[in-house]
């Protein structure tokens, strides 16, 4: 059977930790999830947050569970709710990356460009010539 996967990846926010979040709502994501047909679960605690990985049978079953309110309202309770969410399909890591992702800072939209040296410009200094003279005054 295959299964197919989905992550919920929780950062750690200023104020709270993403394993009190987890404290807070796990048993709501797991007992609804098993209610709309997951078959898998795991629960994976990082330095930097925490993930929840789903599997289900079929992606219909994923898009039924993320719309539920007791769903959304825990991820609209996450403790960094502008970067500390991240939902993606495949189990944790699934973006190639050795390492998890870091909290912040993030570089991207809005960041100034990476200040550079300014080009050195080699200047040459013309040779003058006395201006041509007729007849003992200059032209």
């Amino acid at each position: 059977m295959e299964l197919h996967w989905w992550t919920i990846e929780v950062i750690d926010g200023a104020h709270q930790s993403a394993a009190r979040w987890q404290d807070s709502y796990a048993t709501v994501l797991v007992e609804t999830a098993i209610a709309h047909g997951a078959y898998e679960w795991n629960w994976l605690r990082q330095p930097w947050g925490t993930l929840f990985e789903i599997g289900f049978r079929s992606d219909d079953r994923w898009s039924s569970y993320r719309e539920l309110p007791a769903v959304r309202a825990a991820l609209d309770a996450v403790p960094d709710p502008v970067n500390g969410l991240l939902i993606y399909p495949g189990r944790g890591g699934s973006s190639g990356r050795a390492e998890p992702r870091r909290p912040l800072p993030r570089t991207g939209a809005g960041a100034a460009p990476v200040p550079e040296e300014p080009k050195r410009v080699r200047v040459r200094l013309a040779v003058s010539e006395p201006a041509p003279t007729v007849g003992g005054v200059a032209a």
